[in-house]
């Protein structure tokens, strides 16, 4: 099934409605990324991408600017427009002019969703300073850590990536910087990155960097490897509350549930438009006709066929049923 650029409407958990836009180009592999995260809620990566020199086949200002006019021109309600997917976006070199093409065709804010493996590269360090809102992962202020979470390509190293982090903050788009910190556990309730170590070691480590906004929260769909946990919401809530302590109530947000809004939404071709959402994103039943604001009725019947014809398969969380494309 061909895959889009433009893709949801999605409904976040910290963005709200957001209309996602895929800037590489998924053809012949599921992911496009320098990582193999053990949480990727979107499986293992088959073949790590080392560096933006090496990608191939990444969408274009023009691409982006007409698949989204079509969905700009069908949805209304949407709270961001955010650069995600199955890729790690910061690896289209072209992204600071795609972002700058969108802003001509829509003034709806705009969100990038990065693994922060980039930021100690200037051209990627001037690229996320065209967007409104940089949401950032760091998951650990420790080397070993960080390596065994994220699994990175080689060549990144967490120490350039921290003060890339720093500069980008500094550069006076700290206001539009937010830290995203997940926080993970074994099966054997183990905590992987949220030891009282860890968390001075991140404590500090925030604090060096400055960013405008630190967001704590834990897995919510299925992860790549099965062995990896989501943490209980009390102990959450007790790292939030320290992180408070450090840096005052106004920068550190706790996300726990996702926020239930509709959007109105006009459609074109439904099965392509669920397929899209799914390849990004696994979702429940409920989260899809949600995001999407289709009939459930029309929605079942549709997730049937697609399973059928194996286009996408079913994943189990501890608690519930996720659709994910194949």
């Amino acid at each position: 099934m061909k895959s889009r650029i433009v893709y949801g409407p999605i409904l976040s958990r910290r963005l709200g409605r957001s209309l996602g836009v895929d800037i590489i180009k998924n053809t012949g592999s599921k992911k496009n990324c320098n990582y193999d995260c053990i949480y990727c809620q979107l499986g293992h990566v088959e073949l790590k991408i080392r560096s933006p020199e090496d990608v191939r086949e990444a969408v274009t200002p023009e691409e982006v600017s007409e698949n989204l006019q079509k969905f700009c021109n069908d949805i209304r309600g949407l709270d961001y427009i955010t650069f995600s997917g199955t890729c790690e976006p910061t690896l289209n070199l072209s992204l600071g002019e795609i972002i700058r093409s969108v802003r001509r065709i829509s003034g709806i804010p705009i969100c990038v969703i990065t693994n922060s493996s980039l930021l100690g590269r200037e051209d990627v360090q001037n690229n996320l300073a065209e967007a409104d809102l940089v949401v950032a992962t760091l998951t650990s202020g420790n080397e070993e850590t960080w390596r065994k979470i994220h699994r990175p390509a080689p060549g990144i190293n967490l120490k350039e990536i921290i003060e890339g982090l720093r500069k980008l903050a500094k550069a006076g788009i700290g206001k539009r910087l937010a830290l995203e910190i997940m926080f993970l556990e074994s099966e054997t309730g183990k905590p992987l990155n949220f030891t009282d170590e860890e968390i001075e070691e991140l404590v500090k480590t925030i604090r060096y960097i400055c960013p405008e906004e630190i967001e704590v929260l834990t897995i919510s769909r299925p992860p790549s490897e099965k062995w990896v946990r989501p943490v209980p919401e009390e102990r959450l809530r007790e790292i939030a509350k320290r992180f408070v302590s450090e840096f005052g109530d106004r920068k550190v947000k706790l996300v726990l549930k996702e926020k239930k809004k509709k959007a109105k939404v006009l459609h074109i071709n439904l099965d392509e438009e669920v397929y899209a959402l799914l390849l990004r994103r696994p979702c429940t039943f409920e989260q899809t006709w949600q995001s999407l604001n289709i009939d459930p009725k029309d929605l079942s019947s549709m997730l049937e066929k697609l399973l059928d014809e194996g286009k996408i398969e079913i994943i189990s969380s501890e608690v519930e049923k996720y659709y994910r494309a194949k």
